[in-house]
């Protein structure tokens, strides 16, 4: 029990109150403490009836029984994978600008939710998360089952075709991407890249209950490799070339 506290509390902190949401909500589902009726999101008890708690819920609550266990257990390992990587990674040092980041991507799953009448969350959360780490490591040689091997950038949709077989639905996985995306795109690829206004920003208040450490610089993580090339290439003008490099993290 040492070691699973050791390793539990060596989660990074945003990830570890997600992950230990998203085992708890369900638990206390799976043993009848709240009927799991009132952890779905649905629209109507949510819009008229004014049971607000339905989106925090919906995106922790899976229904986890014979048919779905082993889709809930792979999407909770890809949760501490690659939102413990994002964390430390990216976002090191930043935890507001993680916690924008999720926020954000949470709204829009939400809001489509609403609209598509979707009454679970969970796996459209992961599954944006894991698209912003795949972009912003789009290059990385990543391994999945069975010694397969492939650039980052393939993941998501590997990954949703992998769901697919298992869980026979790529709905989810689908919204996913499309909100990892737009995150991705509207906070490094449209201003970094294609030289645009930011149209996304952290709030101060986050700062505040968030403060960065270790001093990090508030704003965007990493950006993508072609606007790093970019400004390598006008800031180092006249200066010898030393090569790519690599961050650490990356191998």
């Amino acid at each position: 029990m040492s070691d699973l506290g050791d390793w539990f509390r060596s989660i990074p902190l945003i990830t570890r109150y997600w992950f230990a949401g998203s085992i708890a909500v369900p638990l206390v589902g799976k043993l009848g403490l709240v009927s799991p009726v009132n952890l779905f999101l649905w629209p109507d008890a949510f819009i008229h009836r004014f049971q607000i708690w339905r989106p925090i819920t919906a995106t922790f609550f899976f229904p986890v029984g014979p048919g779905t266990g082993f889709l809930y257990l792979v999407n909770l390992y890809f949760l501490y994978q690659y939102s413990s990587r994002l964390e430390t990674g990216a976002f090191d040092g930043r935890p507001a600008d993680y916690m924008f980041m999720l926020l954000f991507n949470w709204i829009c799953i939400v809001i489509t939710g609403l609209v598509m009448d979707m009454q679970l969350l969970m796996i459209p959360l992961i599954m944006s998360v894991l698209y912003v780490w795949a972009q912003l490591n789009r290059d990385m040689i990543v391994s999945f089952w069975f010694g397969t091997r492939f650039k980052a950038c393939y993941l998501p949709w590997v990954i949703l075709g992998f769901n697919y077989i298992i869980g026979g639905s790529v709905i989810n996985e689908l919204i996913g991407n499309l909100v990892g995306h737009l995150y991705f795109f509207l906070m490094f690829k449209y201003p970094m890249d294609l030289g645009g206004r930011n149209f996304l920003s952290t709030p101060q208040f986050l700062y505040r209950w968030l403060p960065n450490r270790r001093g990090g610089v508030s704003g965007f993580g990493v950006p993508p490799a072609s606007m790093r090339r970019a400004a390598e290439d006008q800031q180092g003008a006249g200066r010898h070339n030393w090569g790519q490099g690599f961050r650490l993290g990356d191998q």
